[in-house]
């Protein structure tokens, strides 16, 4: 399957669940207003829909379909990410100002995934744009990397036998060349760093 077609799957998949999703999270809006009800069960139902909500947005960017002259906002970027660290191990800084070209985010929606993948406990995430270069890095309590599958990143694996878990690794490549950059990774015992 090649990957524009890929991406278009992932595209239509975000598509058709954000609607759902969108109308479950106003109906439980709705609920409250009607009966009062803001109990622990209600609340509960209500930061579910929220974090499925944010999730959904983060993966039609991470996996979509991609045009060269696509931008996405600061602002989009900064509530989607809220939104998915709300309540979770991760902490997400975004430090890239303005509109930037959703070909570029996505690349680094896909490393963060990357990164979360090597922190069990979690941690901080932070991303910067210094000029035209982007620089992530993560630490946290503790890293685990499977060298092998980082190696894939910056110098693809014919036949390397990715899980569910581990597509993001599998897409970088593509998408960095999409995005005209190359990858470099550096890893300490305890902080991973991405520039591209």
């Amino acid at each position: 399957m090649s990957p524009d077609l890929a991406a278009l799957v992932g595209s239509r998949i975000c598509h058709d669940l954000i609607s759902p999703i969108g109308a479950i999270g106003n109906g439980v809006e709705l609920l409250s207003l009607t009966d009062g009800d803001t109990g622990p069960e209600m609340q509960l139902i209500n930061e579910s829909v929220q974090n499925a909500n944010a999730r959904i947005r983060y993966f039609r960017i991470a996996y979509g379909a991609t045009s060269e002259d696509q931008m996405i906002s600061r602002a989009e970027i900064v509530s989607i990410l809220a939104a998915t660290a709300r309540g979770g191990r991760f902490t997400y800084f975004w430090n890239v100002e303005g509109e930037q070209s959703r070909r570029l985010v996505r690349c680094a929606l896909l490393l963060m995934q990357c990164f979360e993948a090597a922190l069990p406990m979690g941690g901080d995430i932070h991303v910067v744009q210094e000029g035209d270069q982007w620089r992530l890095s993560a630490e946290g309590p503790r890293l685990s990397v499977d060298g092998a599958l980082w190696d894939t990143m910056s110098r693809p694996v014919v036949g390397y036998e990715y899980t569910a878990a581990q597509v993001q690794f599998a897409l970088i490549p593509g998408v960095m060349a999409e995005a005209g950059r190359k990858l470099r990774l550096t890893m300490d015992t305890d902080k991973l760093v991405a520039v591209f």
